[in-house]
């Protein structure tokens, strides 16, 4: 008798992962629209070390239209791309909202502003 793994006998080996295909606007050589997104939080992410070490594990159960839809939106293929695109995208994220709020009426009224 064989060690069983706990996998199904048809999961066989991996497909390749795919990220988001970037295109070029013609004529200006900008990246276009949610490709151009994707890349950018994407570069930050590799920039501020957040995606060396690859490890971790997520797992949950989400809306399949959901995943379809965020897909479409940005381009991104495969699902583990899709959630590193997503975490990647909250921890980077500035919170400026939330600090333009707390900084609210704490500007010396005083405050000579040039105009």
């Amino acid at each position: 008798m064989g060690k069983t793994t706990g996998k199904s006998a048809t999961s066989g080996p991996k497909p390749a992962r795919r990220v988001a295909r970037l295109t070029r606007e013609g004529g200006t050589g900008q990246l276009g629209g949610s490709e151009a997104r994707v890349e950018a939080v994407m570069q930050a992410a590799r920039k501020a070390g957040l995606l060396h070490g690859k490890g971790g594990r997520i797992g949950g159960r989400v809306s399949p239209v959901l995943v379809r839809q965020a897909k479409r939106q940005t381009g991104i293929e495969a699902d583990t791309d899709l959630i590193e695109f997503a975490l990647a995208t909250v921890a980077l994220e500035d919170n400026f909202a939330q600090a333009f709020r707390t900084s609210r009426g704490k500007v010396d009224p005083e405050l000579k502003l040039g105009f």
